[in-house]
């Protein structure tokens, strides 16, 4: 009896110890599964980024260390995401970034020169062009994956944010862009209300030394009218990337109630005088004039860099200003 009692109790131990050690593999199962943080952050840095775009595809590996850029409104943007950037054409580089100008960074040639030596000896990741560089596409891509994602004008904010996005899925920034597109998005509802609500007539039109340019709705500067909202004084300027050429006399017969104008020659570094031949005697007659309603645009945001993260929020602030 005794040594019945004493097998009952030896096997019961065993059994115990069995479901311990079968909790304990489970146990070190589950911790196992919990590395996954880990292993998704591995992936992550070994992702795979394909950008289709109409010069070409470019495929990046990997979040980028060494970066090219020769679109300013990219560079803005980067900026504003704090990503470094290794090279730039430093020649007309817009004030607001001036940082970029210095020996920290490498010059890579100018907008319609690029420094393919330079650029080269970097070993870029990747390298973002503008339409200023879009014929010699494939002398960049023959050195990096090569990014070209320029603003589709007809289709202003729907365009910025699909390549703000991109910008964002490239460097890993999805969060911090997410956050700058809903205030973005409520900062334009906000002006949309006030021009919903008012009658005014705007006029928009770039200014040098030599001639003026007037811009309607779908044109380069047309999201002041696409997006933000603003009437037109004229909806039949033809849209071009350079405006319609037009006279003084066309701005007195158009009389807008506001007039923009970007001083290109001041936007490029030149010295400009445009404010002081604009206001001339047929000006001072229209609208806005008498109403002190002709705003001076920042060029460095309008004509550089727009598309930029940093550039849509100033470009949004100085129409709100005008309002």
């Amino acid at each position: 009896m005794k040594k019945f009692t004493f097998l009952a109790m030896l096997m019961a131990f065993i059994l115990i110890l069995g479901a311990c050690g079968s909790d304990n593999a489970e146990k070190a199962e589950e911790n196992s599964g919990t590395s996954g943080e880990a292993t998704e952050e591995t992936t992550e840095d070994s992702k795979s980024v394909t950008i289709e775009h109409e010069l070409g595809e470019a495929t990046i590996e990997g979040t980028p260390e060494k970066v090219v850029v020769f679109d300013f409104g990219i560079l803005d943007t980067l900026d504003e995401l704090g990503v470094d950037v290794a090279g730039l054409p430093q020649a007309s580089v817009p004030g607001y970034l001036e940082q970029y100008a210095s020996d920290d960074y490498t010059n890579t040639g100018s907008l319609k020169e690029p420094d393919f030596e330079a650029i080269h000896a970097l070993q870029p990741d990747v390298i973002f062009i503008s339409g200023r560089q879009a014929q010699l596409y494939d002398q960049f891509a023959e050195i990096a994956p090569t990014v070209y994602i320029p603003i589709d004008t007809t289709n202003y904010v729907e365009s910025f944010k699909e390549n703000m996005n991109t910008v964002a899925e490239i460097f890993g920034k999805e969060d911090e862009m997410n956050k700058e597109l809903e205030d973005i998005d409520s900062r334009i509802a906000d002006i949309q209300e006030k021009t919903s609500a008012s009658e005014e007539k705007g006029l928009i039109v770039l200014g040098t030394q030599s001639k003026v340019s007037a811009y309607g709705p779908a044109s380069r500067f047309g999201l002041i009218h696409d997006v933000f909202g603003v009437k037109p004084a004229d909806e039949g300027i033809e849209s071009s990337t350079h405006g319609q050429n037009i006279t003084f006399e066309y701005i007195l017969d158009t009389n807008p109630d506001i007039l923009y104008v970007i001083d290109r020659d001041a936007a490029i570094g030149e010295d400009s005088s445009v404010k002081e031949s604009f206001e001339n005697d047929l000006v001072q007659k229209t609208n806005a004039y008498k109403n002190d309603k002709i705003h001076y645009l920042n060029g460095e945001y309008w004509y550089l860099s727009g598309g930029g993260l940093q550039s849509m929020k100033e470009m949004i602030s100085e129409i709100e200003g005008s309002l």
